[in-house]
């Protein structure tokens, strides 16, 4: 099931530009596994070596942080919008 991914600028370089984009996987994770099959990389900017969601990066399914959810086991459905956003630390 296609959504759309809302791409922050650090990482559009991977998407050729594209600040959104479509992405397949009933999952979080597999939506994510899916963006490395078309935009190689841009799996190693979101995750860790354990393969869990980087402390700097923030996920997004519908506004609802997948950290609260079921991280990247959240489920998706047909038309979700899943938005990365960058932590912005600093003061």
């Amino acid at each position: 099931m296609p959504v759309q991914v809302r791409i922050p600028t650090p990482l559009r370089r991977y998407t050729g530009g594209s600040e959104e984009v479509s992405a397949a996987g009933a999952t979080v994770g597999s939506v994510v596994e899916n963006l490395e099959s078309q935009y190689t990389g841009i799996k190693e900017r979101l995750c860790d070596d354990e393969g869990q969601v980087r402390r700097f990066v923030n996920i997004y399914v519908n506004g609802d942080d997948i950290r609260f959810l079921n991280s990247l086991d959240t489920e998706l459905k047909d038309g979700d919008e899943v938005s990365i956003v960058p932590a912005i630390a600093g003061g």
